[in-house]
């Protein structure tokens, strides 16, 4: 049975889907309406010309133009019972259709067969359109002549038939409508849920690109300045040990930028994508030994400046500040060997000000617009809430690197 209703809902489905179907089977409703009584009065009368003479006769003097009227009556009826159906939307072509309807079994006491139909058809055009109101208002009309027309069986079994299926085919179309509109709700979770997978492995692509830039490039950049620094401070080492220590810092400056150019690769289709896992990694508390690693590695003054009552900030944003400095540092190293820096960090009541200065040669090009560097910066402080400015330091020259960061992010009471 299962099988069955699915190859019927298919078939349906593209029988209904075909091009110009509707007016297709308006029109046959209203020829078949036409034809159905002219040959209804034929069978009543003999032959079409018996039946003007009787409407002739039974108008008098006047009798051919009453013929005529007559016919013309009738023609109206008849197109009137199904043609709505092909240019009138479903409330008016329900509420003409109904009115032919009724009109012709007042008048004639019958209605045609495909009159039926077209009132079937309009009843489930009113419930698919969702005029459920007006679909049963429409039908209780043909109840009512059920009840008060006569007492002739044709008519009787015409009218009944449809104040029955009336109801049942605004049913019909209601169900109908209703299973559309869940397999619209049904594709549209489909491809909500199909979004939201895909934005979280891209942001999850995101938060490893930026650690992997953040904190292992950090450390094989410390590799590379570690492995210069010895090779030129270490008196009387031999040749070999030197050419090794070299050896050492080239293959670290390879693998930085081998890895830099598959972060890039990763980066392509994950621009659009802010935010990502924030969840507490490194935090301030941390940021003493990140700088005397620093000092170690390049051999040069990096001074911390403490100002306002520190305080415990959101772990997001205390990693945030801690992976902005520790890029600062790297970047230094990278475009200003062995300039002094000044990490300052500012506490108000309002907002963590973190600046990281050199007395470098400030803003080079390949500075300002090579690698993540500064874009993970820019995404890091948006992610909770603040803002990174970068450019030349003020008196002295140098580069300079400023943040700013609520002291509570968004929900933190």
């Amino acid at each position: 049975m299962t099988a069955w209703r699915d190859t019927w809902i298919a078939t349906r489905r593209r029988v209904t889907e075909l091009p110009h179907v509707s007016a297709l089977s308006g029109t046959f409703l209203v020829l078949f309406a036409v034809l159905e009584s002219l040959a209804e009065f034929v069978g009543a009368h003999g032959s079409i010309p018996r039946m003007f003479a009787d409407a002739t006769a039974k108008a008098g003097p006047h009798g051919s133009a009453a013929g005529l009227q007559f016919a013309m009556v009738v023609g109206l009826l008849c197109l009137s019972t199904a043609l709505p159906l092909l240019f009138l939307r479903p409330l008016v072509a329900g509420i003409t259709v109904t009115a032919a309807s009724v009109g012709s079994l007042l008048i004639f006491d019958t209605l045609t067969l495909a009159g039926i139909a077209a009132q079937l058809v309009a009843q489930y055009r009113l419930g698919r359109s969702g005029h459920l109101l007006s679909a049963a208002l429409l039908g209780t009309s043909f109840l009512a002549l059920a009840l008060t027309g006569p007492d002739d069986t044709d008519y009787r079994v015409r009218v009944v038939v449809v104040a029955a299926l009336a109801p049942l085919a605004a049913f019909v179309g209601l169900v109908v409508r209703s299973n559309e509109q869940d397999r619209q709700h049904s594709a549209i979770r489909e491809v909500m849920d199909g979004t939201q997978w895909e934005n979280a492995a891209r942001g999850e692509r995101v938060r490893i690109v930026r650690e992997l830039h953040d904190v292992v490039g950090h450390h094989i950049s410390m590799i590379a300045v570690q492995a210069e620094t010895a090779r030129m401070a270490t008196p009387g080492m031999p040749a070999e040990g030197a050419e090794r220590l070299l050896g050492i810092g080239d293959t670290a400056r390879a693998a930085l930028n081998e890895m830099r150019r598959l972060l890039g690769v990763l980066r392509e289709d994950t621009d659009s994508v802010a935010g990502g896992d924030r969840r507490p990694q490194p935090d301030l508390r941390q940021l003493h030994e990140l700088l005397e690693e620093a000092r170690k590695a390049s051999a040069t003054s990096i001074r911390l400046i403490l100002s306002g009552s520190p305080s415990e900030l959101d772990p997001g944003i205390e990693l945030a500040a801690y992976r902005i400095v520790q890029e600062s540092l790297t970047n230094a190293r990278k475009h200003a060997t062995g300039a002094a820096v000044d990490v300052e960090l500012t506490y108000t009541d309002e907002a963590l000000h973190v600046r990281v200065r050199d007395n470098g040669p400030g803003p080079l090009p390949d500075r300002t617009t090579g690698g993540h560097g500064l874009l993970g910066m820019r995404e890091r402080a948006s992610a909770v809430g603040g803002d990174v400015h970068t450019g030349s330091a003020f008196g002295g020259g140098g580069f300079v690197v400023e943040a700013r960061f609520p002291a509570k992010t968004e929900g933190t009471p």
